[in-house]
């Protein structure tokens, strides 16, 4: 390449010497705006009726095909442009085609809704810039083991189709496994702990546990405090006592306080460790049948981006009960500091400190 680069130096400066170009000044293609200046505006106004984002990314999408839009930019203004060529205009205005995704909330969105996501944006990104643990917390849907059907396709020799079960009864001796995972937004890395018992609060904060022994302590040294972000609901909700009450029994053990941000309800696709790396997970093993835990880790860990991703992946054998409750003495007892307007959504467990205040949680049945 340096010496392609080389030859043409020197050959443009034979040109200009003898005063003889190959090329007129400004010849060559022009692009689609010289033929069409309006080109962006008109194709904008094709697709922004059928424009979605992500509150969470800068990102906009749109389903709306490419030919689709090449074929109305023929039939209504006579502009002849290939699919293509729309595709680049498209991205050059900030759009990407993709495909259908779980965006809009079912019934009526909380009003604090986009306050909660600017306060979870604002304090991830303050702790990222001083260096602190940023991680997004949240158990993948159950899996079964065994040789069943997995979604997706993989690529095998013709007439060759892998075959598996007809049907997705659950095999008793292999039962099913609850991946929780730990996506660490300061460098693009995850963790999963395979459970093979319960989603409980005790399992998740066990999860985030192993992580910081295995990943987090060693990656930040010098960390003071952990920032966690998760969902409403399921093993790390926000009603639930247990779940403060393990993060409380992990902050003594890794000396941290620990901040904790829940997504508003209905709100679970914008948690990134949904789209930064359980999405990559899925499609690491679409048509893989996950017949035994092995395989699971095997292709859990593998799961890479071309952003570099990276992913670490434990089984836990550990038996968690259901329905483990937390006496009011001991939920007393918790450092819990609400942090104001939305203090049910976002807390600290302040161990850093001898007094904290007094914290009432909604009723836990």
């Amino acid at each position: 390449m340096n010496t392609i680069s080389s030859g043409k130096n020197d050959l443009r400066e034979i040109l200009d010497k003898d005063s003889g170009r190959v090329r007129a000044i400004g010849g060559g293609p022009k692009f689609t705006e010289f033929y069409h200046p309006d080109i962006k505006v008109i194709i904008r106004k094709f697709i922004e009726d059928s424009s979605y984002g992500d509150p969470n990314k800068t990102m906009i999408w749109t389903n709306v095909s490419l030919r689709k839009i090449a074929a109305k930019l023929f039939s209504e203004y006579g502009i002849k442009l290939h699919h293509t060529t729309v595709g680049s205009i498209v991205e050059g205005l900030g759009y990407n085609l993709h495909a259908n995704a779980k965006m809009l909330q079912n019934g009526k969105p909380h009003p604090d809704r986009n306050a909660q996501f600017e306060f979870i944006n604002a304090k991830a990104t303050e702790f990222i810039e001083i260096g602190e643990p940023v991680i997004s917390v949240d158990t993948k849907k159950k899996e079964l083991i065994g040789n069943f059907k997995n979604n997706g396709r993989e690529y095998r020799k013709i007439g060759d189709a892998r075959k598996v079960l007809d049907h997705d009864f659950p095999i008793s001796e292999l039962g099913k496994v609850a991946p929780y995972g730990i996506y660490n937004l300061n460098n693009n890395t995850g963790f999963v702990n395979l459970g093979t018992s319960h989603d409980t609060a005790e399992f998740a904060v066990e999860s985030i546990s192993r992580w910081w022994d295995c990943v987090g302590k060693n990656t930040f040294p010098n960390a003071t405090k952990l920032f966690v972000t998760c969902d409403c609901g399921g093993s790390n909700g926000y009603r639930l006592k247990l779940w403060k009450y393990q993060l409380f029994q992990l902050a003594k053990k890794i000396g941290l306080d620990i901040h904790v941000s829940h997504f508003p309800q209905g709100t679970s696709k914008w948690n990134k460790v949904e789209h930064r790396l359980f999405c990559f997970i899925s499609k690491n093993w679409q048509g893989k049948p996950l017949i035994d835990i092995q395989t699971v880790i095997n292709l859990i860990s593998s799961t890479t981006t071309k952003n570099n991703l990276s992913v670490i992946c434990v089984r836990d054998d550990n038996v968690y009960e259901l329905s483990k409750k937390v006496s009011n003495d001991d939920f007393n007892s918790i450092p819990l500091v609400k942090i104001p307007p939305f203090g049910d959504w976002n807390y600290i467990i302040q161990v850093s400190r001898s007094h904290h205040t007094q914290y009432t949680d909604h009723d836990n049945k």
